[in-house]
């Protein structure tokens, strides 16, 4: 869910003690969608008035329009933010799938590319939360509230009949068009799915019919999460199931498929800086650095496993652990790379292992390889083993010493055991100096290559990019096939 509780108790709250201004009493009066121009009583419930029409009537133009960016700014402020809170959360937790995939399709992640994912996402989330957000109450009878929601308008065209509606009968601009909430509510959901036609057009290269498909798809999962309660959370639905939203949502993602053209000329195509990207590193460090880190992951996860095979086979010596790690070890960054030519994280970034003369390494080389590695990332591994182990083992013990601790408590620790504190600072800084250090060199040697491959001779080369399908021919490219040359 995008938000807690109704959104409008917050704008009331940021109104409390401010001089009331000739916009204030402005609501509009088309109420049912969730729409900005539809005042709310502070329980977050809809009321249908004609006294905001009244007062619209009494606005210019040009006041009326500052008044309606106002009640829009207010209306979808709510929304937009708690997309921006949780934008943080939901790139860390997509970032590596997401480098995974396209390192895969396109070998590499320029910042041209993972930028505009990176608003695409977050245009994605902030769209989502306009659909939802603000949340009605959880001490409000859902059903009892909105209870006109309940039932949808399946009636195409009916934005037109609110329209003539809301203009009461009069052919005059104001009442068509500058007056008219109806009107306004109707282009915020044209522009609502605008972006989306846009970045179909220019980041994923899709052609105009199949746009206008997701673009549909995306309009009927909007409008079916309002008709749910969103998707059963709610008992009943909190905003109305317009098919008119939906008609007006796809046509949205069209005109931003249009605009995206003209729009988009004059800058590079993403394929062309994959590209250039490529020819300067063939290799990037980021695809290397994600590849080590499911290794090491992996090879992390499957330890504990290991450990109960040795144990319920009878292990009971710390040297018989040992040579179980050891053995595991061996097997994953050793002889795996000599059988199939890569590990399995280089498997998953389409990575293979070779020597100078692009053959597969000997078994030496691959030992020479993962010493140096071991070196910079066991004792991270074991201190970080160490510390899972501990949180598991008193959780509830350090639960209730953290609770108690003070800055005095802390001073007795240091005094009473000053080699033991000592020595965990000293391992937790070596930990973590050592990958830093060796990832800086690699980041910073001429041709990117880290300490591990220069003493064993052995290299990273990438396959060709999978792209499972090939981009869709856009018109702009069959009248100007030259490539941009910015």
């Amino acid at each position: 869910m995008c938000g807690v509780g109704p959104g409008w108790i917050m704008v009331a709250i940021a109104q409390r003690g401010r001089r009331a201004g000739p916009c204030d009493g402005f609501a509009g009066s088309f109420a049912g969608t969730g729409s900005p121009f539809a005042t709310r009583d502070p329980d977050g419930a809809a009321t249908v008035t004609r006294q905001g029409q009244l007062e619209a009537d009494a606005l210019s133009p040009p006041l009326f329009t500052v008044c309606i960016v106002r009640r829009v700014v207010n209306a979808y402020l709510l929304p937009i933010r708690t997309a921006a809170l949780l934008f943080p959360l939901l790139a860390m937790v997509l970032f590596v799938p997401t480098a995974i995939v396209l390192y895969r399709r396109h070998g590499v992640l320029s910042r041209w590319r993972g930028l505009s994912f990176a608003s695409f996402l977050y245009y994605c989330l902030a769209a989502f939360c306009l659909v939802i957000v603000p949340l009605p109450s959880r001490q409000i009878d859902v059903c009892t509230v909105y209870a006109d929601f309940g039932h949808p308008q399946l009636v195409p065209g009916n934005t037109f009949n609110d329209i003539w509606k809301e203009a009461k009968g009069s052919l005059s601009l104001n009442a068509l068009i500058i007056h008219n909430p109806a009107v306004w509510e109707t282009a915020f959901n044209l522009a609502l799915l605008l972006p989306l036609g846009m970045y179909l057009r220019y980041h994923f290269r899709r052609g105009r019919w199949t746009s206008a498909a997701i673009g549909l798809a995306v309009a009927c999962f909007f409008e079916f999460t309002q008709l749910t309660g969103l998707w059963g959370i709610y008992p009943c639905p909190y905003r109305l199931f317009d098919v008119d939203d939906i008609i007006v949502n796809s046509l949205g993602c069209m005109l931003g498929w249009a605009l995206a053209g003209p729009i988009t000329r004059w800058l590079p195509t993403l394929d062309n800086l994959d590209v250039r990207a490529l020819e300067r590193v063939p290799v990037p460090f980021g695809r290397r650095l994600i590849a080590l880190l499911l290794d090491a992951v992996g090879f992390m996860f499957c330890l504990p496993f290991l450990a109960a095979v040795w144990y319920f086979l009878g292990g009971e010596s710390p040297f018989s652990a040992f040579l179980v790690a050891l053995f595991a070890f061996v097997l994953w960054f050793v002889l795996m790379p000599w059988v199939t030519g890569a590990t399995v994280g280089k498997h998953v970034l389409r990575l293979r292992l070779v020597d100078k003369d692009g053959n597969r390494p000997p078994v030496w080389r691959l030992i020479i390889r993962e010493v140096v590695l071991a070196i910079a990332f066991v004792p991270l591994s074991v201190v970080t083993m160490l510390g899972a182990i501990f949180l598991v083992v008193s959780a509830t013990r350090l639960v209730e010493v953290m609770a108690n601790v003070n800055l005095s408590t802390l001073v007795g620790i240091v005094e009473d055991r000053p080699s033991e504190v000592a020595f965990a600072v000293f391992a937790v800084l070596v930990s973590v100096a050592l990958p830093i250090g060796f990832g800086l060199f690699a980041k910073l040697h001429t041709k990117h290559l880290g300490l591990h491959e220069l003493a064993s001779g052995v290299r990273n080369i990438a396959l060709p990019p999978t792209k499972a399908s090939t981009p869709e021919v856009l018109p702009e490219e069959r009248k100007d096939p030259a490539p941009s040359v910015l």
